[in-house]
């Protein structure tokens, strides 16, 4: 027979939280900062707490606030009854990830074919797509948002499984009167001088700005761009230039932006990612069907198909 919780035993996790913050810091206006509230209505959620505990827990100072005796004998239950409705969450969700499968996908790349033959294999399961910012696809897998994602290296691999599907080359983002901007291609030391935009996602930064160079020197700082957009702004601008997918030289290119291919650097690798633990019978369906019908839209996949149609699956990382 399952414990039986006492009425009198309720409290607001939210409130929880908010408490941990401060103990954290030792100091309200500190911890009002990182929870984005108003630090009088910080303390009046912190006394709200304190009277459904039915004990005070804080005690301000001239220095900030400290825990009470009460309050250290509370912290670390409440640490640990946050943990455990986090992974009460996680438990629900990963229930409910054998009825239902959501697919990322992030930038130009399309997950279309393999997510119709998902449906038409599971019908009975719900199969939505989140397009998702190039920087989120790791936080995406981590909270849930999404089972599987269809990105693009780099991506941090730990506690994930990352499957090669095909490779793209890089190009080289110019405004069309830019003095390479009528080149069949380009090698680095041809624009090695000239400022890249930047990332805030280190491993982002580095592979995108090919940072440092061969020769172990800095690549030259352009603008800091949190969206695709603003990157293209910025190289339109003539603020910066910027590497891109081989993709970006199709079509849809701006039309005061010049692609050129580059050679002579290391390709983009195109790839899914899921979590590690993650073997539910959907993601593994999406993973096979990805394998088979996520390929280049003008290039062969990366790997030769085998004799049942389907592609050789590979495994860079666990």
């Amino acid at each position: 027979m399952p414990a039986r919780i006492s009425p009198a035993v309720d409290v607001d996790l939210r409130l929880v939280r908010y408490f941990t913050v401060v103990a954290e810091h030792g100091n309200f206006s500190r911890a009002a900062d990182e929870l984005h509230l108003a630090q009088p209505s910080l303390s009046r959620y912190v006394q709200r707490l304190e009277r459904q505990v039915g004990a005070r827990l804080l005690d301000r100072t001239a220095q900030g606030s400290r825990l009470t005796e009460a309050g250290e004998a509370f912290l670390p239950q409440a640490l640990s009854l946050l943990n455990t409705a986090d992974m009460a969450v996680l438990e629900a969700r990963a229930s409910a990830a054998q009825h239902a499968v959501t697919i990322g996908y992030t930038g130009d790349l399309i997950v279309t074919p393999a997510v119709r033959e998902l449906r038409k294999r599971f019908p009975q399961a719900g199969v939505p797509t989140l397009h998702l910012d190039w920087h989120d696809a790791h936080d995406s897998l981590v909270d849930h948002r999404v089972d599987a994602v269809i990105t693009r290296l780099p991506i941090a691999t730990e506690g994930f499984r990352v499957t090669n599907l095909y490779q793209e080359s890089r190009v080289l983002l110019v405004p069309v009167n830019h003095r390479l901007s009528g080149r069949e291609f380009v090698t680095l030391g041809e624009f090695a001088d000239e400022p890249l935009v930047r990332y805030s996602d280190p491993l982002w930064n580095a592979f995108w700005r090919i940072d440092p160079r061969p020769d172990g020197s800095a690549a030259p700082d352009g603008p800091l761009v949190p969206a695709h957009e603003d990157k293209l702004e910025a190289v339109a601008a003539g603020e910066a230039l910027t590497l891109a997918p081989s993709s970006s030289a199709g079509g849809s290119l701006r039309r005061d932006l010049r692609a050129i291919p580059i050679r002579g650097i290391e390709p983009i690798q195109v790839v899914l990612v899921t979590r590690e633990n993650d073997r539910g019978r959907l993601v593994e369906a999406f993973h096979d069907l990805a394998i088979e019908y996520i390929v280049p839209r003008k290039t062969t996949p990366l790997q030769p198909r085998n004799g049942t149609g389907k592609t050789r699956r590979v495994i860079v990382s666990k």
